[in-house]
């Protein structure tokens, strides 16, 4: 079969989010991240490869502004810690990335765009530790459309969705998809 074939077709049934909205929520979730953190002394952001990256960016710069200081960001790849991928194939062995910064005694948002089942953010977690010892890890979200496999919860979400299984939420980030806004789509193969 070819990949096309196994490629599920998507019907969008609604945009959630658009630009102003997206940027509106970042701003209310900086400023929670910053009330919650008493301030950003010893705060750091990690984005999640994808579109975490962008969203941690993002934040970390609102929160710059706010707190009139830099903010750490950082960058996780995940992709050789899923517990997911393959049971079949011998992990492979991983050299961690650098994240940029020492996340020893830090405190640490993890920002994903979506979470689902918790093992994106358990894989994240395997990674983050591989790197050192933070004193406190916390995640962010711009969308939970619930559905957990694992006990995660985030810290600090945008929006809710609750969703179905045949139900994808697509995020799209400037940075990522030269586009911007979030839609939910729905399985129709």
């Amino acid at each position: 079969m070819s990949e096309a074939q196994h490629k599920p077709i998507l019907r969008t049934k609604g945009r959630l989010m658009s630009a102003s909205e997206i940027e509106r929520t970042l701003v209310r979730l900086a400023h929670e991240i910053v009330e919650k953190s008493n301030g950003s002394e010893n705060l750091a952001l990690v984005g999640i490869k994808r579109r975490g990256i962008p969203f941690a960016e993002r934040l970390a710069k609102l929160i710059a502004g706010i707190e009139k200081h830099p903010i750490d960001t950082g960058v996780l790849d995940i992709q050789f810690y899923r517990d997911d991928l393959s049971t079949t194939d011998v992990r492979p062995v991983v050299t961690p990335g650098a994240i940029g910064f020492d996340v020893n005694g830090r405190d640490v948002v993890l920002c994903d765009d979506v979470l689902y089942t918790g093992r994106t953010i358990r894989a994240a977690l395997d990674a983050l530790f591989d790197h050192g010892r933070p004193q406190r890890v916390q995640l962010a979200v711009l969308i939970d459309r619930g559905h957990r496999e694992l006990p995660i919860e985030a810290t600090y979400v945008g929006r809710y969705v609750p969703t179905s299984s045949r139900e994808i939420i697509e995020v799209k980030f400037q940075e990522v998809d030269n586009d911007e806004q979030v839609l939910l789509v729905e399985r129709v193969d």
